[in-house]
């Protein structure tokens, strides 16, 4: 069936096509001593495929879910790993000028046990063993820019954390606040403090090396700094650090203040770091009024122990923070 448009309508076209929701398990094996990922990984490229829509003509598609899992000494990081993937992407394919990888990483702890030495009991992490020791997961949002040449590479990385599930049950306050003839809100000077931690972070743009094999496959890490993207597990470990140490022992006026003193302490402790975005959802708890059965459970609000979550409404505080 043929459509006929108008001969009078213009169009512009900017367009991405790839591959979503594409899942793998990567298991690294050092003799008996096993390490794992599992990702999940969308794949999007830009660059001269306006024909592909415009023309029906497929001979500028490129399959975007190359499996480079295999054949990647990066795996293990899924920033490097997402640039690797990217530089090969636009390096290889002179039509394709920029390539975009997200990466969901599930988490995969060592099952913790007895040295097998019997060392004074020492817990060491089992050499092939893992679990699920939570449902928050790092995210990594990488592009690689060969716009302005396959011999000027620019790799641009954001990273954090989603799904981070806190509470603690005292050590925050909520007063003050503006209130007029809507207000139902109350003031509490104790409270119950929950939230899904969800934490980006940007780094500096770096430059990267164009392969010079011919499957354009080698990529080359660039050198090692504390903070910068050379430095990525490092940065996520001190991020989600900071991230629990803040939330935990600060005593919290507001989630916006908690917020922005997390947000200063990763760009602090990480140079390479430019922006930090964090988003905290307020997860409420209610204490339940349990005078119709003569028990007292809500006043003062500081000796409340039985609550009624509230899945919702819900408080939503976010906030970008990046260097002048």
């Amino acid at each position: 069936m043929s459509f006929e448009v108008p001969a009078h309508l213009q169009t512009d076209l900017h367009a991405q096509y790839g591959k979503d929701k594409i899942r793998v398990l990567r298991v690294v094996r050092e003799g008996d001593w096993h390490q794992v990922v599992e990702y999940n990984v969308t794949v999007l490229v830009e660059g001269d495929i306006d024909a592909s829509y415009t023309k029906a003509d497929n001979s500028v598609v490129v399959a975007t879910d190359s499996n480079l899992a295999k054949v990647s000494p990066h795996v293990l990081v899924p920033e490097y790993f997402a640039l690797h993937l990217g530089t090969h992407l636009v390096s290889r394919y002179l039509h394709i000028h920029k390539a975009f990888v997200t990466i969901e990483q599930l988490r995969w702890s060592r099952i913790p046990v007895v040295n097998a030495q019997g060392l004074d009991g020492a817990v060491e992490g089992h050499k092939h063993s893992f679990l699920r020791d939570g449902d928050d997961k790092r995210v990594i949002k990488a592009e690689v820019d060969a716009s302005a040449g396959k011999d000027k590479l620019v790799g641009r990385v954001s990273a954090g954390i989603t799904d981070l599930l806190v509470l603690k049950s005292t050590g925050s306050s909520f007063t003050s606040f503006i209130r007029d003839e809507y207000t139902t809100l109350a003031e509490v000077d104790d409270r119950i403090f929950s939230t899904a931690v969800d934490l980006q972070y940007t780094f500096t743009p770096v430059d990267i090396t164009t392969p010079a094999d011919d499957k354009k496959l080698n990529f080359t890490l660039g050198e090692s700094a504390k903070g910068s993207l050379w430095d990525a597990t490092g940065v996520a470990q001190r991020a989600r650090d900071i991230t629990l140490k803040v939330f935990a022992e600060d005593d919290s006026a507001s989630v916006q203040a908690t917020l922005y003193k997390m947000a200063q302490m990763v760009l602090a402790q990480n140079d390479g770091v430019q922006v930090v975005t964090y988003a905290l959802p307020n997860k409420h708890y209610i204490p339940v009024d349990m005078r119709y059965i003569g028990v007292e459970n809500v006043t003062p609000p500081s000796k409340a122990e039985v609550f009624m979550p509230i899945a919702a409404p819900s408080g939503l505080i976010s906030a970008i923070v990046s260097r002048k």
